[in-house]
């Protein structure tokens, strides 16, 4: 399936304003899709990642989360909320995947943790949609995310906004974005096992 052509006809339906929950996991993956998707709803964006590894570095990315938001002129507003650093969250959820490799099931299990909670979020605050910034990412599988989207969009009643940021120049945007406005790159997805395999795409 072709997701942008499925974000493409889902934003010419649009009937006014909406209210996009939009789950972040940095700076730079959010920039081309605060961009793209500010133009159509009015954005929160969900800082929810336990899979970082330190609370340093989660701090780290959420200040250059804001200051992006902050600096980057919109259409409609954008604002951003955190849920707070809690890396056992994660750890308990991939308890016996330690040595999975990197885009497995343990990445499985950390993505369908992070889209849930934006979920449930997004249902409980009366959001329109909810969708995340990982698809921007070439090491991210944008048809596993957006399964798991759907599934939740059919468990819990809530609109899923279907992606694959990296259609259309999409990534190669978020790091001309990322460089004007000096934005942090780190060069591991966030989880410890991750930081073992760095490799500058994010």
């Amino acid at each position: 399936m072709n997701y942008q052509v499925v974000l493409d006809e889902t934003l010419k339906k649009l009937d006014g304003k909406k209210k996009l929950l939009l789950h972040a996991c940095c700076a730079p993956c959010s920039s081309y899709v605060i961009e793209y998707l500010s133009e159509y709803f009015d954005i929160t964006i969900l800082y929810y990642n336990p899979n970082i590894d330190t609370e340093e570095e989660f701090n780290h990315r959420l200040r250059e989360l804001k200051r992006f938001v902050k600096e980057f002129k919109t259409k409609n507003p954008v604002k951003v909320i955190s849920l707070g650093y809690d890396n056992k969250e994660y750890l308990d959820e991939v308890v016996g995947l330690e040595k999975e490799l990197e885009g497995g099931s343990r990445c499985y299990k950390c993505f369908k943790l992070r889209l849930t909670k934006s979920c449930l979020y997004a249902r409980s605050n009366n959001f329109d949609y909810f969708t995340t910034t990982l698809t921007i990412s070439p090491l991210k599988n944008s048809r596993i995310l957006n399964e798991i989207g759907h599934d939740l969009e059919q468990e819990y009643g809530i609109n899923y906004l279907y992606s694959d940021f990296k259609k259309r120049e999409g990534y190669k945007r978020s790091i001309v974005l990322s460089n004007k406005y000096n934005l942090y790159r780190q060069d591991y997805c966030g989880c410890q096992f991750s930081k073992n395999k760095k490799i500058k795409t994010y």
